[in-house]
């Protein structure tokens, strides 16, 4: 056999082989059927339409800093902060012995369509801090805003910083036009009356623009690298898991999706200003309480030229960035990623609390 013969068979051994691998990944995939989310024991302390107030069991001796709130995006689920016991930004931020709170917008439905972004921040997000408060008898809290509820953590601590005694954005859109954001040139382009006039926008229809920034990466790629785990049982729920959750899109209510839309990613009011809600001017000069920037430096969806927009525009003389070296999603599931943010996050509140006396 010629050194050409040799190379092409050499090419058919490593296909069937590719092959025999993808097959025995599904086999197993199809095995593992749907598997269970969220690893962290948590009780629902209070529930408003669609939107549930969780609250986490403590797995530390608590360390005494005021209780810690985390707002998620609206266009995903928050489970993927939890998402199984080695992997779970939540359970980390426990093992260090601080109070969790998750607000879960839930599953918006018809009755949505005509909701706005006041009633998501001043109404919903702002009656769960109030619980959260009454409960435990104090008249501020922390709040981590992740992603788009960073966004949305940032307009409600602009227009109630009394009740933030620290806040936290994490991988959170500050500018939303810098030239590396390609979510943002795609929504530029959007006809939002258009999109919203039949009512809410599919979930479906988002995941795939997401997808859709990145294809090779985030399809071909993906699942090409599936066929390299067969026989890694792990591995292989490790990517259900992640394939559960990037497909469990919530359809987002036409309103405030058509004024995120607009204010923030076409008319980048938020650092321009002109985004008001319920009658109240947002301005991010109003933030004056500390701040901790967690940004992703590998980020696809939210660059961190995005993110690093936000020290120029708040008030706060108290700001720090940290920077790590992962993508959007890696921030709350990768190994790199593990223990350094949530570790970051307990010595910064730690000290903050310190410095309130």
């Amino acid at each position: 056999m010629n050194a050409g013969d040799e190379a092409v068979a050499s090419i058919f051994r490593f296909g069937e082989q590719f092959q025999k691998n993808s097959l025995e990944a599904l086999r197993v995939l199809r095995e593992l059927g749907d598997l269970p989310v969220g690893a962290s024991e948590k009780v629902c302390v209070y529930r408003e339409d669609k939107i549930a107030l969780y609250r986490y069991a403590p797995l530390a001796r608590p360390l005494g800093l005021p209780p810690l709130l985390i707002c998620y995006a609206m266009v995903n689920r928050p489970y993927v902060l939890d998402l199984q016991p080695d992997r779970s930004l939540i359970r980390e931020l426990l093992s260090f012995g601080i109070d969790v709170y998750l607000l879960d917008w839930g599953y918006p439905d018809g009755a949505d369509r005509f909701t706005g972004l006041d009633e998501y921040v001043l109404g919903y997000l702002h009656r769960s801090i109030e619980h959260i408060l009454k409960a435990h008898g104090t008249g501020s809290l922390n709040l981590l805003g992740v992603c788009q509820g960073g966004t949305l953590s940032l307009c409600y601590a602009a227009l109630e910083p009394g009740r933030i005694a620290n806040l936290i954005a994490m991988v959170t859109p500050v500018d939303f036009k810098t030239p590396e954001n390609l979510l943002s040139k795609w929504a530029q382009h959007i006809d939002i009356d258009l999109m919203t006039q039949a009512g809410n926008v599919s979930g479906e229809l988002l995941n795939a623009a997401y997808l859709g920034l990145m294809p090779f990466r985030l399809t071909q790629q993906k699942y090409a690298e599936l066929a390299d785990m067969a026989g890694n049982r792990a591995g292989l729920e490790n990517f259900a898991r992640m394939e559960k959750w990037i497909f469990d899109s919530p359809d987002q209510p036409a309103r405030a999706f058509g004024e995120f839309v607009k204010w923030f990613f076409q008319d980048n009011a938020l650092i321009k200003g002109g985004v008001e809600l319920a009658g109240r001017a947002v301005s991010l000069k109003s933030i004056t309480q500390p701040v901790l920037n967690v940004f992703a430096r590998r980020d696809h969806l939210v660059p961190p030229s995005a993110s690093i927009a936000l020290g120029a525009h708040i008030g706060s003389g108290d700001y720090t960035e940290l920077g790590v070296d992962v993508g959007h999603i890696g921030m709350y599931v990768s190994g790199r990623a593990r223990n350094t943010v949530s570790a970051a996050i307990a010595k910064w509140l730690g000290e903050r609390a310190r410095a309130a006396g």
